[in-house]
């Protein structure tokens, strides 16, 4: 590695904390450099997590594919005249829990579009009808039967909100997230992904982190690579992500995810990122985030090559799910959980289930644990915050 580059994995790998102005330095990281960078991000996540790898075995509830945003990647929103149905239905979410529960899952991951009711008069009207003020409360509803029901742990995905409904939510989710994506306002530019999509502009997002730490929810977040991002770009999100970690300290888990193109989108010619450039990002996201930070890659988005990822410093798979697909990915499928489980052992790794609130967080006196949620997490997890049962489980 070059002198800088070195001296930056160095002082990492000492304990400090890596100033803007050395963390640029990694921009100019090439590809001889690496696996030196990557060498050094393991060592930092050996020495923080172990040689343990986690993953959520979950469902996917896609409450509502309405949108009131238009990413210029995204295929899982939908308008009202393509979706079957505006709304699932709460049977219906119930009967997905229902089977996931029955496969062992514990997580149940709620993910839907940014206040349809906000562009749509069908989703308003349908709402209304329905009793509902608006698509949060409707969530709200749905995680609660879930939990209480069926007993799986709500991991709530809806936006951008505010603190009251924050607040509203808390009590009936595990955990909540939202993908800061990039803090660069370039890619709100006519033209760009984010352009028709004013939750996704930085402004927006960063704030909903900071309320998030305020209300002192467990929150994950990430970067999403390869969109027409810089490095230095991307080192400035993940900054941005430490700042608020270090104000709030409830950030429990930060995704790398790499950007795939889709056909029937305004990016559909983009490349995919690279892995190389995933690489290198995961490698700066543990060498600026720490020894103890929780990252994720997706392995369903990066085909039979996702072991590598465990050289560049990650301790996390995410959400895989046993019995619902991707379906803001539906071409990516997940891997078996035992394909799952060999790939990470064959690299010196012991894969192990979690909930969706991390073992550390369950084990350090519940500080980001709503009350209501405490007896439900406990009871999931063993004596080390893990799920009960561990992977044999899921044999």
């Amino acid at each position: 590695m070059s002198p800088s580059v070195q001296t930056v994995a160095a002082r990492a790998l000492d304990g400090e904390t890596i100033s803007r102005e050395a963390a640029n330095h990694l921009v100019s990281c090439d590809a001889d450099e690496l696996p030196g960078l990557c060498e050094a991000a393991s060592r930092l996540r050996d020495r923080g997590k172990g040689r343990t790898v986690t993953f959520s075995p979950k469902v996917f509830i896609p409450l509502t594919r309405l949108c009131r945003d238009f990413c210029g990647y995204c295929t899982f929103r939908q308008s009202p005249d393509e979706a079957e149905a505006l709304f699932l239905a709460l049977d219906e979410v119930l009967a997905v829990a229902e089977a996931g529960k029955r496969a062992g899952c514990t997580e149940a991951l709620f993910t839907l579009g940014e206040r349809p009711e906000h562009r749509y008069v069908e989703a308003k009207n349908w709402l209304r009808a329905s009793g509902y003020r608006g698509t949060l409360h409707y969530l709200r509803e749905a995680a609660s039967r879930v939990l209480h029901e069926v007993g799986l742990l709500p991991h709530l995905n809806p936006g951008t909100m505010s603190r009251r409904e924050l607040a509203s939510l808390r009590p009936v989710s595990a955990s909540m997230g939202i993908m800061l994506e990039n803090v660069s306002p370039r890619l709100a530019d006519p033209g760009a992904p984010h352009h028709q999509a004013p939750s996704k502009w930085p402004r927006a997002r960063l704030q909903a982190i900071e309320l998030a730490g305020r209300e002192r929810v467990a929150f994950t977040t990430g970067l999403l690579v390869g969109i027409g991002e810089s490095r230095k770009e991307r080192i400035d999100s993940l900054l941005a992500i430490r700042d608020l970690n270090q104000r709030h300290g409830h950030i429990q888990e930060v995704i790398i995810q790499n950007f795939r193109a889709k056909a029937d989108t305004p990016m559909r010619s983009h490349p995919d990122a690279s892995t190389d450039e995933m690489l290198w990002t995961v490698a700066a996201a543990r060498l600026l985030l720490g020894e103890r930070a929780n990252i994720q890659v997706p392995p369903n988005l990066n085909g039979e090559s996702y072991p590598v990822f465990l050289d560049a410093g990650i301790n996390d798979w995410g959400g895989v799910s046993p019995v619902t697909i991707d379906y803001v990915n539906p071409e990516a499928p997940w891997p078996h959980l035992r394909a799952l489980r060999e790939r990470t052992e064959a690299r010196g790794f012991q894969l192990k289930p979690r909930l969706p609130i991390y073992p550390e967080l369950v084990t350090d006196g519940g500080r980001l644990i709503p009350l209501a949620l405490s007896r439900p997490i406990l009871d999931q997890a063993d004596g080390e915050g893990f799920v009960k049962g561990g992977i044999e489980r899921y044999a």
